[in-house]
């Protein structure tokens, strides 16, 4: 995708990203691997910063481990698939967007208190 298809595609979010003060680590549980780190996040989709550049239009069992500052579970699993990748600003790394797939209310619930908790207040 095109820089400006991609601030097109940008333009049309119905739901808002939240930057986050973390850096939270995103896996994938079918490789137990790190797949990157939690850019932003809604209740739509994520964004990861990776050192490796991830394929597009693949499905994938990811998890994230949560912050101490958030109480109850420490970590979260969802299905998402990736819709796009480019490079980072800094060309050592890439970001990936994903979309959610049927989140569950307790995917859902870890973004309301990331949001609360951790949003990085501009």
């Amino acid at each position: 995708m095109e820089a400006n298809e991609q601030a097109a595609e940008d333009n049309k979010r119905s739901v808002p990203r939240r930057h986050l003060i973390y850096y939270l680590r995103v896996f994938d549980t079918e490789t137990n691997s790190l797949l990157g780190n939690l850019v932003d996040i809604s209740t739509k989709g994520i964004m990861v910063v990776s050192d490796q550049q991830i394929e597009s239009g693949k499905r994938y069992r990811l998890k994230m481990v949560l912050p101490d500052t958030l109480e109850g579970s420490k970590e979260v699993e969802f299905d998402a698939e990736s819709r796009w990748c480019r490079n980072d600003a800094n060309q050592d790394f890439f970001d990936t967007g994903f979309e959610l797939i049927d989140p569950h209310s307790a995917f859902l619930d870890a973004v309301d208190r990331l949001v609360e908790d951790c949003l990085f207040k501009e």
